[in-house]
């Protein structure tokens, strides 16, 4: 998966480090929430390589990118730092909840950094910062604006804080059938696209399965729930977050399921680099957008990964939207493509027998 060239909110996120009036400790412990690798970095190991930073991203595209330039991290970190760095993703509920988990990994002199793009929600996070820790400084640099404070200056809301992470966590949705939470792709609601999918699933789809962007575990749970002859299902998904959630909506719908369920294995795993096992089938809603990015050659590369990890007589159940360029890689990937639905902007592919 293609990784962001220029990332001018992380460049501009270093900034309080490198300045001189607002020291830290020798050999700092900084901690980067949502990190991505990139110049910014560089930049800051260049100029402090006494800082031993650890980066928690539990987007495996990211968290790779950040483990091949050498640093140190893990989707869920641990103790308090020196100075916390919050990059924040595009839900607004969850850039909340990573600010309140700022707030508990800070020691108690410790600085607390977040940078967007001021076409990002720069504003929306400052007014959440000032609202959440009474206090902010701002910078504007690299058409982004950084935030700061120290934690000891901070006057923190504590109910306001208690409420945002509420709203971060995980949570019931459609009925009660699933949990979800803010920062999932289509988190508060059944996707239109992945519904249409779900109504036109074969009831003969048979033996081993797998689902690639499988989200909270929606299209995974239609396919156990309509196809009886399916014996195992392997859920691929990016982002830890949703696989976390598709893990305990799997579970609970194969304990309610009223037969023996298939077998379920949950893979933190970026797609676009292939699979790692052979199927009879495959379903999928791949997603075509990065950030705010349009990536259509993302879908087209779950197509790719696909086929390869098909078996001779293997079938692709694919749903996108309609304007996306699929078709030419479809028919080079397998011997038999048909439109199974062409509504509300989306349309549903059956494609069988990948070509060797």
């Amino acid at each position: 998966m293609s990784l962001p060239m220029h990332d001018p909110a992380l460049q501009a996120l270093s900034l309080p480090l490198l300045d001189p009036a607002l020291p830290l400790p020798a050999r700092p412990r900084v901690l980067l929430l949502r990190g991505r690798a990139g110049a910014g970095l560089d930049a800051l190991r260049a100029a402090r390589p006494d800082l031993q930073l650890t980066a928690e991203q539990g987007f495996r595209p990211f968290a790779a990118a950040l483990e091949a330039q050498g640093w140190n991290t893990t989707t869920s970190a641990a103790g308090e730092f020196d100075a916390v760095l919050v990059l924040p993703p595009r839900q607004r509920s969850e850039v909340r909840g990573l600010l309140v988990r700022a707030l508990e990994h800070a020691a108690d002199d410790a600085l607390i950094v977040a940078s967007a793009a001021n076409n990002e929600g720069a504003g929306a996070l400052q007014t959440d910062v000032e609202r959440l820790f009474g206090t902010a400084h701002s910078l504007s640099k690299h058409k982004c604006r950084v935030l700061w404070l120290r934690r000891g200056e901070a006057r923190v809301d504590a109910a306001l804080a208690r409420q945002w992470q509420a709203e971060d966590a995980p949570q019931p949705i459609a009925g009660g059938r699933f949990l979800s939470r803010p920062g999932v792709f289509a988190w508060d609601r059944i996707d239109t696209a992945s519904a249409l999918l779900a109504a036109r699933l074969p009831a003969d789809l048979a033996g081993q399965g797998a689902d690639l962007g499988a989200g909270y575990g929606y299209l995974s749970c239609e396919v156990m729930q309509r196809c009886e002859q399916v014996t195992s299902l392997h859920l691929y998904e990016a982002e830890l977050r949703a696989l976390e959630l598709a893990r305990l909506n799997l579970q609970r719908a194969a304990a309610q399921l009223g037969r023996a369920p298939p077998a379920l294995e949950f893979r933190w795993h970026d797609v676009a680099l292939g699979l790692d096992a052979q199927f009879d089938f495959v379903v999928t809603n791949p997603p075509f957008h990065q950030g705010r990015a349009d990536l259509p050659e993302l879908g087209q590369a779950f197509v790719r990964a696909a086929a390869r990890a098909l078996r001779p007589a293997g079938r692709l159940l694919l749903v996108a939207n309609r304007h996306l360029p699929y078709e030419q890689t479809l028919a080079a990937h397998f011997s038999s493509v048909a439109v199974l639905a062409d509504e509300q902007g989306f349309k549903v592919i059956h494609a069988r027998e990948p070509r060797p």
